[in-house]
């Protein structure tokens, strides 16, 4: 501790996640409810991940972008989820200072990655359905390994800007982070000196990496209804649909709650329900994705009957 009376974590070691212990009651029934989507979350992207990658019919921009997705559902699901499970489980609910850092680096990178790589998914559902004769020039492999590659290196980029700040920030006494995961408004709630500047920098880029891409995949989907309202045939129509839809579903899942999060004011009734709504897009969207692109896919059902031998 300096002369000012502030503390940084590291000199203590440790932070103290209270997550939901305010509802101690809910805590088994959290434990239980969070492991079944995990293990969902684990499944089905792996599912997908492999099915991906030994079918050849699959080898295309859209399941190439949408096996990113899924192994960017697990690896963001897994930096957070585990530690989650630990402390609703026991008493301790603990994590440590470098723990901490590295969860809160990895959670705000793969989330900022996940709002690129949608929006590349909807231009790669714009190209198809509404530039379907220079689809193959326009989603040539190299350019989809280039935008999966700019998803990836934009959202790094971002969460370390955001985590190097954060953790310059001098912290007064207490190590309760009031989250169930280390997160950067839980973490600047935590400062004994003016974070204004902070949270302006996490308000300009949060509205750079969700309001720009929500305007851009809406525009894509203004676009693909407009042709779609074009197109004749009934089989066309209903291809569109399916894959669009299902884009579209994921799209809200995500950006809804983020919204919800991230791009309103503090409040102290915000952040009990900030817990519930990052819950839900932490632990339920991930798992629900690999349903909403398998169910009812054409090309998803083809591979598995190939992969078993039935076909």
């Amino acid at each position: 501790m300096n002369d000012d009376g502030k503390v940084n974590a590291s000199s203590e070691g440790y932070f103290i996640l209270v997550g939901f212990s305010n509802w101690p009651h809910l805590e088994v029934v959290l434990f239980v409810v969070v492991l079944i989507f995990y293990l969902m979350t684990l499944i089905g992207n792996l599912f997908i991940i492999i099915l991906s990658y030994l079918d050849s019919h699959l080898h295309t921009p859209m399941y190439f972008f949408l096996l990113n997705l899924s192994f960017l559902d697990l690896c963001y699901t897994t930096s957070s989820i585990p530690q989650l499970l630990v402390n609703l489980w026991g008493p301790e609910k603990t994590i440590s200072y470098a723990g901490c850092m590295i969860q809160l680096y990895f959670v705000l990178a793969l989330g900022t990655t996940e709002c690129v790589l949608l929006v590349v998914m909807s231009y790669d559902r714009y190209a198809a359905v509404c530039r379907p004769l220079h689809y193959t020039v326009l989603m040539h492999p190299r350019f989809c390994h280039l935008l999966a590659v700019a998803s990836w290196v934009s959202g790094f980029t971002n969460s370390a800007l955001h985590s190097s700040f954060t953790f310059w920030i001098p912290l007064c006494g207490h190590h309760q982070v009031d989250h169930f995961f280390c997160e950067v408004p839980a973490l600047l709630r935590l400062s004994c000196v003016d974070t204004h500047v902070n949270e302006l920098t996490l308000m300009i880029t949060s509205s750079v990496f969700v309001l720009i891409p929500l305007i851009l995949i809406l525009t894509s989907y203004g676009a693909i209804v407009q042709a779609v309202l074009r197109m004749q045939s009934t089989t066309g129509l209903q291809r569109v649909f399916g894959t669009c839809g299902a884009h579209l579903m994921v799209v809200s899942l995500f950006f809804i709650p983020a919204m919800c999060i991230y791009l309103q004011p503090p409040s102290e009734n915000s952040q009990d329900q900030g817990k519930f709504i990052a819950l839900f897009y932490t632990v339920v969207t991930p798992s629900l994705n690999p349903l909403i692109y398998t169910l009812r896919n054409k090309d998803v059902r083809g591979a598995v009957k190939r992969l078993m031998g039935w076909e």
